[in-house]
């Protein structure tokens, strides 16, 4: 079983930046694929933007290319993902995910909140 965990979160205002990072229970070289998701209060869980660790292929959402950034941690079980130039609209709690074969996992979430 995989755990995922995730921190960073907060609340900023437009235009500032935050970090998210999150933790995996083993080395995340492991994984098919990890991504971000984010979900807005009434609204679908979205993706923000997906990697491929072994090859580090990265994919994003239209809505934050230029602008977010998605990473492997420092260490080999954390995944990151750099926010900048946030707006109103990418207030919302953001997911860790992670997939090996057909297997799915989540953490539990992490609020970011852009507001004035």
């Amino acid at each position: 079983q995989v755990q995922l965990v995730e921190s960073g979160g907060g609340w900023v205002q437009p235009g500032e930046s935050l970090r998210l990072s999150c933790a995996a229970s083993g080395s995340i070289f492991g994984f098919n694929a990890m991504a971000w998701y984010r979900q807005a209060p009434g609204k679908q869980r979205e993706l923000v933007a997906l990697i491929h660790p072994p090859g580090g292929t990265t994919n994003y959402a239209d809505f934050v290319k230029g602008r977010f950034t998605i990473s492997r941690g420092m260490t080999d079980n954390t995944l990151d993902l750099q926010m900048n130039s946030l707006k109103s609209e990418d207030t919302g709690v953001y997911y860790c995910y992670s997939r090996i074969l057909r297997q799915e996992f989540w953490g539990q979430g992490t609020q970011v909140t852009v507001s004035s």
